[in-house]
């Protein structure tokens, strides 16, 4: 992991269909960066964001057990509920407005599942739609850890919300707590109308799950877009319809 204050400034759009795909009977998922068999190494990562994987998983279905090591992992739901378990005893239900970090750090195994029921004629059965992100931790070897919290509340200010956090100035206002301390996740939900400013830093990832918005000087982002910024940053991003998007801030970039 590095610092730089030698940047070029760039704002890189990527379209929705310009992504990898992996498509199975149960999985419909897009990679923004290099994943599994879809190896680039021109796009390995930016700053330190390594993956932000857009996933939508059937009902009754998901990722069996499987292990992790050295990277902490965010998991944002959008739409349905994701059943969360893995080998440190953790379990959980992640939906929409809850924040969720699972730190591999040492070793840990997981499993991720669609949390479809039917109970006495009440049934939830449908397909789970989430995006995951791994970020570089500041040190291998730290022990596996798991944290989760509901944010929804703060989401309904319309204003940029800190979803975790590994930098100072989070500390008691982030949802959740990551291991690098040059990293910060953002969550937005906007109507049509509303705007929020993206923060300064050599690297930010501008993601837009749903909706559609307009980023100052860029222009449309519809939903799957995304923009890699270097070194720039205070841009208005403004939605033209009811949108969601997550900002990285980060003040490091893998080492190369």
């Amino acid at each position: 992991m590095t610092t730089t204050s030698s940047l070029v400034p760039r704002v890189d759009v990527r379209r929705a269909g310009e992504r990898p795909a992996t498509k199975i009977s149960w999985l419909d998922s897009k990679h923004s960066f290099s994943f599994g068999r879809h190896y680039d190494p021109a796009n390995t990562h930016h700053g330190l964001l390594l993956v932000n994987n857009d996933d939508v998983v059937r009902p009754g279905a998901g990722f069996e057990t499987h292990p992790h090591r050295d990277m902490e992992i965010v998991t944002w739901v959008l739409r349905g509920s994701l059943v969360h378990q893995d080998s440190e005893g953790h379990n959980g239900v992640i939906y929409p407005g809850l924040a969720q970090r699972m730190s591999a750090g040492t070793g840990i195994l997981h499993s991720e599942k669609n949390d479809s029921w039917r109970l006495a004629g009440d049934v939830h059965d449908e397909p789970v739609h989430f995006v995951q992100m791994w970020v570089m931790p500041d040190e291998a070897g730290i022990a596996p850890g798991y944290e989760q919290l509901e944010i929804e509340g703060e989401l309904l200010s319309g204003g940029l919300v800190p979803v975790a956090s590994g930098m100072a100035r989070h500390d008691g206002a982030a949802a959740i707590r990551i291991n690098n301390r040059h990293a910060a996740l953002y969550a937005a939900r906007l109507e049509a109308g509303q705007s929020v400013r993206l923060p300064e830093a050599p690297f930010l990832h501008l993601f837009v799950p749903r909706g559609a918005v307009v980023l100052e000087g860029a222009g449309a982002l519809d939903t799957g877009d995304a923009v890699r910024l270097t070194a720039t940053g205070g841009q208005t991003v403004t939605a033209t319809e009811a949108a969601e998007i997550l900002v990285w801030e980060m003040h490091a970039t893998v080492a190369a």
